[in-house]
C-alpha cells in the first residue's frame, strides 16, 4: 500500500461536517514538496476551521477578529512594527479583486482556458520557454507577481477564478468567480478560505479535470471517500485556513519562516 503525507486535512474535517458536526477545527502538520524560502518550508503548521451554514464572508469575519485579539493581546493595541515597518490590524481590513488586479496586470479574463493564460502571460515576459502549464502553476506566477505590489496593512483578496479553486463554491451570479478570498499582511499570505463546494457530481467533475493536469507520476485518483461523503449531503459551510509559523512571523517580528520553526530544513553543511 503507498502511503502518503499530507498536504491539507481539508478532505478529512468536512466529512465530519457530513457525519453532523457544525464546527470542526485542527492544529496540524502539514506537508508540501516546494521549495525552501524565507516563507516557505516543506513541514509546517496550519489551523484549519470549518463551519456548517457559514460561508466567505463568515469566514472573513472570522479571522478578522482572531487575528486581530491575538495582535491586541500581545501587543495591547492593533498595530505592530515589522521589520521596521508599522502595519495596522484595526478593521474593517481593505478588500481587493484578484479578477481585477489579474485583468489589469495580465489581461487575463476567468473565462480563459489555460492555454490563453498561458499565452497572455508570455506577452507580459513570463513563462517564455514554456509550452504548456497546468493551472496550479498558472496560478502561482500570478500570485507570486501579485505579492510583490500588496499593501503592508491586512488585505482580503477576493473574486478568484473558479478554475484556480477545485474545492470552492461558485458565485450565484458569475460561474467563472468562487467564493474565496486570501489574507495578506506585508507581502506575505497568512490565509486561505472559501464557501465549500458541496455539490457532488461538480465535485468529481472537477476533480477529474485537475487529474488530467497531472505528471504520470503524481495522478492518485479521484478521492472516492471525500465524493461518496458529498453524495451523502454535506451543509453549505465556510472554511479557512491559516498559516501559523507565518503568523508567529509576523507576530514576533522574525524574517524569515526558520527562525519561528525548531527544526526547519536547512542545507548540508559544506565541508
Amino acid at each position: 500500500m503507498d502511503l502518503y503525507l499530507r498536504i491539507a486535512p481539508e478532505l478529512y474535517l468536512k466529512q465530519l461536517l457530513v457525519a453532523g458536526m457544525d464546527r470542526v477545527y485542527e492544529i496540524n502538520r502539514s506537508f508540501r514538496n516546494e521549495g525552501v524560502s524565507t516563507r516557505h518550508n516543506p513541514e509546517f503548521t496550519m489551523l484549519e476551521v470549518y463551519q456548517a451554514y457559514s460561508d466567505c464572508e463568515g469566514m472573513m469575519n472570522l479571522s478578522e477578529n482572531l487575528i486581530l485579539s491575538l495582535v491586541e493581546g500581545l501587543h495591547g493595541k492593533p498595530i505592530i512594527n515589522y521589520q521596521g515597518k508599522e502595519i495596522d490590524f484595526t478593521p474593517p481590513w481593505k478588500r481587493v479583486s484578484f479578477a481585477q488586479l489579474v485583468k489589469e496586470k495580465f489581461d487575463i479574463l476567468p473565462s480563459d482556458d489555460e492555454s490563453v493564460m498561458l499565452e497572455k502571460l508570455k506577452l507580459k515576459g513570463f513563462a517564455k520557454e514554456v509550452n504548456r502549464l497546468s493551472r496550479t502553476q498558472i496560478a502561482k506566477i500570478i500570485e507570486e507577481v501579485l505579492e510583490e505590489g500588496m499593501s503592508l496593512n491586512p488585505t482580503f483578496v477576493t473574486d478568484y477564478f473558479t478554475s484556480l479553486c477545485p474545492l470552492a463554491k461558485s458565485r450565484a451570479d458569475n460561474n467563472f468567480i468562487s467564493e474565496r478570498f486570501e489574507l495578506y499582511v506585508a507581502g506575505l499570505e497568512i490565509g486561505n478560505a472559501y464557501s465549500e463546494l458541496n455539490d457532488p457530481l461538480e465535485q468529481r467533475r472537477r476533480f477529474e479535470e485537475e487529474i488530467k493536469e497531472l505528471a504520470p507520476e503524481e495522478k492518485k485518483g479521484v478521492d472516492e471517500d471525500y465524493c461518496l461523503a458529498l453524495e451523502h449531503g454535506m451543509p453549505p459551510a465556510g472554511g479557512l485556513g491559516i498559516g501559523i509559523d507565518r503568523l508567529v512571523m509576523l507576530l514576533t517580528d522574525q524574517p524569515s519562516i526558520r527562525e519561528v520553526i525548531l527544526f526547519p530544513l536547512l542545507r548540508p553543511e559544506q565541508k
